[in-house]
């Protein structure tokens, strides 16, 4: 290996570096658990996993004793020897490690069986791996979990334990990679669902299947108010379409060729064949077909708040940033080929401008192209890609957007602009895209009467600005902690008393804000002050009213913000304020001093 390999800043060296760290965990729970059966043990993304076959339940003081074995083994400086053998030696090699002699025996006539050897312990592995186990840094090492897994995934085969480690070239690296943790922890947005009330899962119901409570979902109507204004402001039409649509009309788009994998298996109703659908375009495309169009008419914009459903591996379900149903702020605009770069930066304008309004200035603008090498899962024909990808790239630097090209993340009608967040913790992911199609409009026969009385086909803009209103609250729910804006909170004020003699005055205060449109509580419970209010800031509420006798004599409230900052007013003033933050859609709280 040459210098540059050994910088953990390059990924090969990293994947190299986890990889022999999982071989090194391997070789320590074999040292202290000889009985114990490998099966395998791969680098991920960050760090590593092996799974292990034992007559017993590894404990938090296991953990501990591995990471000690596994210190132990840097400090030997084991050389690390790749070697190969034939499949008979092989097999007599690994004959007590039944899951290896299994991964042997699936191995195709003829393939390379490679094995990599440090010490006493050898494993049967493709590689690449470091050059000596004293390349990593035993006091960094850290076991994260132990968790079930199954044999190669399947739940009528053998139950494993999977343990999860991390590893970086210095200590003070791994421990800022802990505390990264437990930071992300304090973030995920399903303790904060839940401590919040904000949402549900239940098993009984479907794994994946989040219900929003009425604290949630009073957010997200506020979410799809915000953007569907909006839209309408744009010129989009907003319509209702069904959550389900015959195989026929998936099969017409190309969706049930190379998406089937992902939708729900298909239902038979009256002798036809209907899905859960996984997305809206086919549904848009039949009803912009149902109406003959013009030149002059177009871009027809069709947007809808719409429900799909996918069939997630249960193994990727997150809350409500990745379920089996959510809701997408979806639109297709329907354009001529000269209304492309217009529509696609008016498509653009809409996405930064709704990054400000919320303050999100962390993200990057990705082009994602077919990968020509692998052509199998994108529609056929070379033309239609090279047009559209070129077009797309045009527009982009037209407008002076910056971005990168990725290939192989391409819809598979078409190139895409994603715009990716880098969430306060965790990998990026997107939540934009604007998508350009000269694919379905083809295959649906949608045609306009151009200006020289030819019919054409019109290209389509597939959007999604909020993405999934699901996944954009979880995204808000974890970069604010859930302290949301005054005027996305679930609850906005909290009217507190402080006596009995109070609670008329209290009440009406509430029914005036609620009234108001607003979203008020009055908690009139027999309960100290104090411990009303922690739990009211427990609930993340920004404004809580504190009434006294001396605020119901004198027509004012004690305000008091989440953030312990106290003013006193008139009624009337208080509730102008609050509104005007609502109205803004201040990101700060503004009342307090």
């Amino acid at each position: 290996m040459d210098d540059f390999e050994f910088s953990f800043e390059n990924p090969e060296y990293r994947h190299r570096y986890w990889h022999s760290c999982s071989h090194i965990m391997a070789q320590a729970i074999k040292r202290l658990w000889p009985e114990v059966k490998l099966a395998i043990g791969p680098a991920i993304d960050e760090g590593w996993y092996y799974d292990i076959f034992a007559p017993f339940a590894f404990t938090p003081e296991d953990m501990e004793k591995i990471e000690g074995e596994m210190r132990k083994i840097c400090k030997e400086k084991l050389k690390i020897e790749r070697f190969e053998l034939p499949r008979a030696e092989a097999l007599e090699l690994m004959r007590d490690e039944p899951f290896k002699v299994e991964l042997i025996n699936d191995l195709p006539e003829g393939e390379t069986i490679s094995f990599y050897k440090q010490g006493e312990f050898t494993d049967l592995c493709a590689g690449p791996h470091l050059d000596s186990t004293g390349r990593v840094k035993g006091n960094a090492i850290k076991l994260l979990a132990c968790n079930a897994s199954y044999w190669r995934g399947d739940a009528s085969r053998e139950s494993l334990q999977r343990i999860y480690g991390i590893a970086f070239p210095k200590k003070e690296e791994t421990d800022a990679y802990l505390q990264k943790l437990e930071e992300a922890k304090l973030r995920d947005h399903r303790r904060i669902g839940r401590e919040m009330q904000l949402f549900m899962t239940d098993d009984l119901v479907g794994r994946g299947l989040p219900m929003f409570l009425p604290k949630g979902y009073a957010v997200w109507q506020q979410l799809e108010n915000y953007i569907r204004e909006k839209e309408r402001l744009l010129g989009y039409q907003h319509v209702m379409t069904p959550c389900v649509g015959t195989v026929d009309l998936y099969k017409t788009s190309g969706h049930w060729e190379h998406y089937k994998d992902n939708m729900f298996p298909a239902m038979e109703v009256d002798e036809e064949t209907y899905v859960l659908r996984p997305m809206n375009c086919p549904h848009h495309m039949r009803i912009y077909a149902a109406q003959p169009h013009s030149y002059r008419n177009l871009p027809v914009r069709i947007g809808e708040i719409a429900h799909d459903f996918r069939y997630e591996a249960s193994g990727t379900l997150k809350g409500i940033e990745r379920g089996r149903h959510f809701c997408q702020n979806d639109a297709h605009l329907f354009v001529t080929p000269e209304q492309i770069k217009d529509e696609v930066s008016k498509v653009c304008d809409l996405i930064f401008d709704t990054y400000k309004d919320f303050g999100i200035t962390d993200y990057r603008c990705v082009l994602s192209l077919r990968d020509p090498a692998d052509k199998k899962k994108y529609h056929q024909d070379d033309e239609m890609w090279n047009t559209a990808e070129a077009a797309l790239r045009e527009v982009l630097i037209e407008l002076g957007i910056e971005f990168t090209e990725e290939i192989g993340e391409a819809a598979f009608y078409g190139p895409k602009l994603d715009v990716n967040v880098k969430p306060a913790v965790g990998a990026e992911y997107t939540l934009s895209t604007c998508q350009l199609d000269f694919c379905l409009p083809a295959k649906f026969d949608l045609k306009y009467i151009d200006r020289d009385g030819v019919e054409k086909t019109p290209v389509v803009l597939h959007r999604a600005i909020l993405g999934s209103l699901d996944r954009f609250m979880a995204y808000l729910i974890e970069e604010t902690m859930g302290q949301f804006p005054t005027w996305l909170a679930p609850v906005q004020v909290k009217v507190l008393t402080i006596t009995d003699r109070t609670n008329e005055f209290a009440d009406s205060i509430a029914s005036e804000l609620n009234a108001l449109g607003l979203r008020a509580e009055a908690d009139l419970r027999n309960e100290k002050i104090g411990y009303k209010i922690r739990e009211a800031q427990s609930q993340k509420v920004p404004y809580m009213l504190v009434i006294g006798d001396k605020e119901a004599e004198a027509g004012e409230v004690s305000v008091r913000n989440r953030a312990g900052k106290t003013v006193n007013l008139p009624k009337d003033e208080f509730i102008a304020r609050l509104m005007n933050e609502v109205k803004t859609k201040s990101r700060e709280l503004t009342i307090g001093e």
